[in-house]
């Protein structure tokens, strides 16, 4: 039986795994491929390498990509002047009838639009049946970048909210069925009818972030992409605020910031107690050297899949309350949740210094996270919706 065809649209070529959305998009497309052939166009500033493509081959009938560089995307920004920036960054009219000529080539029932950046395209497609995946609340992002970011990002930040605001209530109406990431993003969505967007959390590949007995280098690890601002702030926020309470107890303590692109501040924070590590091959590498993970997030949205992967690793998570909003785990049982370097200070001596609370902890979150974040499981409820629409 040959199966339909399924049009997924992305803002970037979801491989190498460096970022969230990328992780998100090839997750989804390696699962959906089991129901759908999968058709993938992916907006990127270069041509992708062949690994990449070797990546994302088995699970697509047809790969395309549409490249932009910088400049015409600069452009493109002042042209939209009334469209959110990060959507008008990555909308260029030639793709725009690429992606048109491609999906009447793939004679696409379903499209699945990848976050808000690609809603332009998909709002022009005449395809049946539309997914918009919103995957965070970017409004309510930029909401706290503009309020409590660095001086210089607030004022882009203020009119960047405005924005997204007015965008993100108008895609709703233009596609049949939405998702995104956690039940708190969902209810950031500026939509009176947001409550109808469907949750579909991130998985883990558990083949692949499994736990593994080595010797430990770092006695602390914050990862992410480390030119983003919520992941900048908080790295920031560790070294300036944290670690001088914790070192009351623990002088020789150590910590390991790890993940792609680190920005200059990032850079400059290295020295012998601390380690920038800059990209690495296998972030894998990151957890097995670490005993501890941080995740003092101030300004984010979204489920952190830092946290979900050293979950499933057994290694224990010390992180901010606005962190396991998306989460949902449970204080003191599969997570310790800390908003003050006192907390912090206190949560992580007490994982340094008791083998028992350490091994209870760790149990816990891999048995949490095994239960409630799996691929399979998400696209199996995003198929169901599917099938199950008029």
């Amino acid at each position: 039986m040959n199966k339909q065809k399924l049009l997924f649209l992305t803002s970037r070529f979801p491989f190498p795994l460096e970022k969230g959305d990328k992780l998100r998009a090839y997750y989804l497309i390696k699962e959906l491929s089991k129901y759908y052939d999968i058709c993938l166009f992916a907006v990127n500033e270069e041509e992708p390498k062949s690994k990449w493509i070797e990546a994302l081959s088995p699970y697509c009938l047809h790969i395309r990509t549409g490249v932009i560089s910088k400049n015409r995307s600069i452009f493109n920004l002042l042209r939209l002047k009334k469209t959110p920036f990060q959507v008008a960054y990555f909308f260029d009219q030639k793709i725009s009838d690429q992606i048109q000529q491609f999906a009447k080539e793939c004679n696409a029932t379903v499209l699945y639009c990848h976050l808000i950046r690609m809603a332009e395209y998909g709002r022009k497609l005449n395809i049946k049946y539309k997914i918009l995946d919103y995957m965070d609340a970017f409004s309510k992002g930029m909401e706290r970048i503009k309020n409590q970011g660095v001086w210089w990002m607030r004022i882009p930040a203020y009119f960047e909210w405005k924005r997204l605001v007015k965008y993100e209530h108008e895609v709703f109406n233009l596609f049949q069925h939405k998702i995104i990431i956690s039940e708190q993003d969902r209810d950031l969505i500026p939509h009176p009818l947001h409550s109808e967007i469907q949750v579909i959390p991130n998985g883990v590949d558990f083949d692949y972030f499994k736990p593994k007995e080595t010797e430990k280098k770092y006695d602390l690890l914050f990862n992410g992409n480390m030119s983003y601002p919520p992941n900048i702030a908080s790295a920031l926020y560790t070294v300036e605020e944290l670690l001088p309470e914790i070192k009351k107890t623990h002088p020789s303590l150590t910590f390991l910031i790890a993940g792609a692109s680190p920005s200059v501040k990032i850079r400059n924070l290295a020295n012998d107690g601390i380690t920038v590590s800059g990209w690495m091959e296998d972030i894998r590498d990151s957890f097995y050297t670490s005993k501890i993970m941080i995740a003092p997030m101030l300004i984010s949205i979204g489920l952190q899949n830092k946290i979900l992967q050293a979950m499933a690793m057994k290694i224990p998570c010390v992180i901010s309350t606005m962190a396991n909003n998306a989460l949902g785990a449970t204080h003191e049982k599969e997570v310790f949740v800390a908003d003050t370097p006192e907390e912090y200070s206190r949560y992580i001596h007490l994982l340094l210094t008791d083998k028992e609370k350490y091994d209870l902890l760790t149990d816990a979150a891999y048995d949490f996270v095994r239960k409630n974040f799996n691929w399979e499981q998400s696209t199996k409820d995003i198929i169901q919706k599917i099938n199950s629409s008029p």
